[in-house]
């Protein structure tokens, strides 16, 4: 465990902003991240949890307690008489638990490549891209339920996972994961090809399958292309990826010439960045230190010295762009942390 006062948050999130930490702890092992969380609630310190800093917006304030940096790593596999179960610590880069995954022809994770952050975060934001979600093959999540101060299993039922949410993300903080075990199915393909962006850029039809390494190169290509793969030297991945999530609408409510989705009950999923980008917010709109990506208008980036305040106050201007133009009410996907 080492503990630092001399933190930023602007120093551990990928869009750069947020103030001094008051108390930076960080831990690498499952032990050390319980009892730093104890350690904060036993003395009443305000406890801020972060993997990879890749899907919040830091408080210009800073943090006037505790955050701790979660480092753990370690995966563990089983295999069971369908698949081959993985749990992982909760600090695992997630791209490096994609790789590992495909190096060891397990399916079920290849879509998902290049997204940043923790493996530990992904349950929380249900996180998904490119036809695949964490919900269709997370089996267990192991936390630290830190009112009973006990550990606990929850399994998908209790979960509540939906498009981008889950119960742990409506109650943020009260549990702490520790680890998450995914089901994979062993092999060298793919499971189904099921985004038609992708499925296009590997010359396949919707539905159809393709070696492991194929989908994940084919997913790095195409994220690198919108500036969604984090680079030190990319100025278009300072940004907390897609900024909004794809707005869930009844399909009566569907806008004309927005592309569009099933999403069941008689509801259609439209495309956030059409929205963004039809209601005036094309690639590389800036005001200041921050705007739109010069490479997908769904991501919202910083420059060096940005700051939290005009970071929302633009995001803010582009949600009332949208209602003004279309009716539609686009939702942050990053969570804004209070001090």
């Amino acid at each position: 465990m080492l503990v630092s006062r001399s933190a930023r948050l602007a120093d551990l999130t990928t869009l750069g902003v947020g103030g001094p930490v008051e108390r930076l702890v960080e831990v690498g092992t499952e032990d050390e991240l319980v009892s730093a969380v104890r350690d904060a609630d036993d003395a009443g310190r305000p406890l801020l949890l972060l993997g990879g800093g890749s899907n919040i917006v830091a408080p210009d304030d800073g943090w006037a307690g505790d955050v701790v940096a979660v480092r753990t790593r370690g995966l563990r596999y089983r295999s069971t008489a369908r698949a081959v179960e993985v749990e992982v610590q909760a600090g695992e880069v997630w791209d490096d638990l994609v790789a590992a995954t495909v190096a060891e022809g397990l399916a079920g994770t290849e879509a998902l490549a290049g997204i940043p952050g923790s493996t530990g975060a992904t349950p929380v934001q249900n996180v998904g891209a490119y036809g695949q979600e964490v919900a269709q093959t997370i089996t267990a999540v192991r936390v630290f339920d830190r009112a009973a101060r006990r550990q606990r299993v929850l399994r998908p039922a209790d979960l509540g996972f939906a498009y981008r949410d889950s119960r742990l993300k409506q109650h943020p903080g009260d549990l702490v994961v520790l680890t998450v075990t995914f089901a994979l199915v062993p092999g060298r393909w793919s499971r189904p090809v099921g985004y038609a962006e992708l499925a296009a850029k590997l010359d396949l039809q919707v539905g159809e399958t393709a070696p492991l390494a194929d989908v994940r190169a084919a997913v790095l290509e195409l994220r690198r292309g919108k500036g969604m793969v984090w680079d030190p030297a990319d100025p278009d991945s300072r940004s907390a990826g897609s900024f909004f999530t794809n707005p869930v609408v009844p399909a009566s409510a569907a806008v004309e010439g927005c592309p569009s989705w099933p999403a069941g009950q008689g509801r259609v999923k439209l495309s956030a960045a059409w929205l963004v980008q039809h209601a005036g917010f094309d690639r590389g709109t800036r005001e200041g230190r921050v705007g739109i990506s010069s490479k997908h208008t769904l991501a919202i980036t910083t420059e060096p010295g940005a700051t939290a305040e005009e970071l929302l106050a633009f995001a803010e201007k582009v949600v009332t762009g949208v209602q003004e133009r279309f009716g539609v009410t686009l939702v942050p996907e990053p969570t804004a942390v209070r001090p």
